[in-house]
């Protein structure tokens, strides 16, 4: 794959990209929309930053990038604010969203226009738009574009700049199973590269193949983060058998972990032919064997509809046939229509603080 980077070299190739946020805390009125998070993201690998809607994720990149002000705590890119950070279009790059294009614009004008507020030649745009797969549609207006092109065109704006850190919130909208497998191995590419990559997204199962570091939050809060095999826990393998006593009793006395599950047994082993091999030797018969491990789209779901962590925004009392009680202590009434679409983040429907504005 070609390089992302620009001939004449990054600027801020000393820098490591290191994020750290550091207690960061976002508040609308009496509406906390992030809530004192702790996290870093590694140089030279891929973090995915996953949320139900409305759990504060794109609130976190906005706070990130200087768009939000947070009502407390720190987000940092090599320890200095984007605000502080000179030409912050050659550290940081960003795509938050794929609509912010002009309708009338060319792919290659609108690349253009950014080009010139970081300093970065036109060359470096007709390069990006083929690195990232459209330079048939470099004449064509932004506003014909479907969904998937507009997502090229912003991780190439992104890119612009040839920066060390790059963040994303969910880029791979819009895109076709040949697309996102492009994506998949462009990030990789990327992360290969050195940078520093921090992805938005709510499609577990792609995320699963293409990052290598976790942060799960809702409400606003951090539940889990670490590597996937960490989040993913011990590999177990489950088992079917005619004689499940026996097995269990010739498993623990070789010191292995078994508990039933569905009809079988879940064996905390991370090779399957020692299952295979104790049941021989015990003169048991197998009717099933196979790896078994928790995947991430079970342990988020698993995490996020914990009474504790369960989307606020959905109500305290969903599903049991009762309004959801409103700040007042109120409740919504109970013969409603279902919601059609997507949660809305409250955070996005509270007008910020004008006392912020005036800073």
């Amino acid at each position: 794959m070609t390089s992302a980077r620009s001939d004449s070299g990054s600027a801020t190739s000393a820098m490591s990209g290191l994020i750290q946020v550091r207690a960061l805390t976002k508040r609308f009125g009496s509406f906390t929309a992030v809530d004192a998070l702790n996290f870093d993201v590694e140089p030279g690998r891929v973090t995915g930053f996953l949320g139900p809607n409305g759990s504060g994720k794109t609130t976190t990149l906005r706070m990130l990038l200087g768009l939000v002000r947070p009502t407390s705590g720190t987000g940092t890119i090599d320890g200095r604010r984007y605000a502080d950070i000179p030409n912050p279009l050659t550290v940081v790059g960003s795509a938050l969203e794929a609509t912010n294009f002009h309708p009338g614009r060319t792919g290659r004008d609108h690349l253009r226009v950014q080009a010139a507020v970081a300093g970065v030649s036109d060359r470096r745009v007709d390069e990006l738009l083929e690195l990232v797969g459209i330079p048939a549609a470099a004449r064509k207006r932004a506003g014909g574009y479907s969904m998937g092109m507009r997502q090229r065109l912003g991780l190439a704006a992104a890119l612009l700049g040839d920066p060390r850190v790059i963040i994303l919130d969910e880029p791979a909208n819009g895109l076709d199973p040949e697309g996102i497998r492009w994506l998949r191995g462009f990030l990789r590419h990327l992360a290969d590269e050195g940078r520093t990559l921090l992805i938005s997204s709510h499609m577990l199962s792609e995320v699963e193949q293409t990052v290598d570091d976790v942060v799960i939050i809702a409400n606003g809060k951090a539940v889990a983060q670490g590597t996937v095999a960490e989040l993913r826990g011990e590999p177990t393998a489950f088992v079917r058998t005619s004689d499940p006593e026996r097995l269990v009793a010739a498993l623990e006395g070789r010191g292995i972990a078994v508990r039933p599950k569905d009809g079988g047994l879940r064996v905390t082993v991370d090779d399957l032919a020692v299952v295979g091999d104790i049941a021989h030797a015990s003169d048991v018969s197998i009717h099933e064997l196979r790896s078994e491990q928790t995947h991430l789209e079970e342990l988020f779901f698993n995490l996020t509809e914990s009474d504790e962590n369960r989307n606020r925004n959905l109500g305290d009392d969903l599903g049991h046939g009762r309004g959801a009680a409103d700040g007042n202590g109120s409740s919504a009434p109970s013969n409603l229509p279902p919601p059609v679409g997507s949660p809305i983040d409250p955070a996005l429907l509270n007008a910020p603080d004008p006392e912020e504005d005036r800073r």
